[in-house]
């Protein structure tokens, strides 16, 4: 009979690893020029990731006045969006981003309810 992975030496060390070595996010914040709303959500989407993506991160701001065209290609029809590429699977997010725990939620750190 075959153990499953999760039951051997081996599948416990990969478990008790990606526990301490999580992936990688990769997100996006396209805002469209320097208002208001795009600076508190640059400011709350940088702190949300210091607090809880430490060193686990990467953070790109793209301001879509300056390249309107990654609008069409990422289906962006609001700004501010956040848009979770890594881990899979894809996450957006519209708004301020001054809810922490719907953001938590919408890129999969803490399960909905």
């Amino acid at each position: 009979m075959k153990r499953k992975a999760g039951n051997t030496v081996a599948g416990k060390f990969e478990k008790t690893a990606a526990h301490l070595n999580p992936e990688k996010h990769v997100l996006i914040l396209y805002v469209a020029g320097m208002t208001p709303k795009s600076a508190l959500a640059i400011d709350n989407v940088r702190k949300f990731c210091e607090e809880n993506l430490q060193g686990r991160h990467e953070l790109k701001v793209i301001d879509l006045y300056q390249q309107p065209a990654l609008a069409k290609g990422e289906q962006i029809i609001a700004t501010p969006t956040l848009v979770k590429k890594l881990p899979l699977p894809l996450r957006k997010l519209i708004g301020d981003m001054s809810d922490t725990q719907r953001i938590l939620v919408g890129i999969d750190l803490k399960p909905g309810n």
